[in-house]
């Protein structure tokens, strides 16, 4: 590795802090919560209807963020394997993705769909942490998806997708469907 190669690393992963922090920042002056109402900061909350569900460091959805950069390393591997100078970039135009959908999905658009469309009924939005944690995990499934052969990792959005279905009724592929398109039989089967 040359010094060049170094020193681009290392302002990629300037700009990807930059972005995080200014997710959180812009967070922070929409009024979102900084840690769980609750008042404790948890590694991770097991239970999909505790209202620590989206307040905490991880939670079920936690997973659908790992995938997210699965699914972006994918797409800048196709999209950017003839430009070997913009794939250095890749990351942080990923982080820029998921910053923008935490501050969508923390708006009263997002928040208010959750609520009609899913079985979120008393969802809030997310607390500042488990945003900027769920930045942190797609950045993680990103660096996983580098490492791994292409086939190992979609077993492993698959394994993942198959097993928050089995133990919360809900994953990346049904949150999509629901926010999209919901189907009522799809929410009844989800309340189950």
């Amino acid at each position: 590795m040359t010094v060049r190669d170094i020193a681009t690393r290392q302002r990629v992963a300037l700009v990807a802090l930059a972005l995080v922090l200014l997710v959180g920042a812009i967070e922070l002056l929409n009024g979102r919560p900084p840690i769980c109402p609750c008042g404790r900061i948890s590694l991770w909350q097991g239970s999909a209807q505790s209202p620590e569900t989206s307040q905490q460091i991880a939670d079920w959805y936690s997973f659908s963020h790992i995938i997210h950069g699965f699914l972006f390393y994918g797409t800048a591997h196709l999209a950017l394997r003839t430009r070997p100078t913009w794939r250095a970039w890749a990351l942080p135009i990923a982080v820029l993705i998921e910053g923008g959908w935490e501050l969508l999905e923390n708006s009263p658009l997002i928040i208010d769909r959750y609520r009609e469309a899913t079985v979120a009924i008393g969802y809030s939005g997310d607390s500042i942490l488990n945003s900027l944690c769920d930045i942190g995990w797609m950045a993680f499934g990103f660096w996983v998806a580098g490492k791994l052969p292409a086939w190992a990792t979609i077993a492993l959005a698959i394994g993942f997708e198959l097993m928050t279905l089995a133990v919360i009724r809900d994953n990346l592929t049904l949150n999509v469907l629901m926010l999209v398109w919901p189907l009522e039989a799809v929410r009844a089967w989800q309340s189950g």
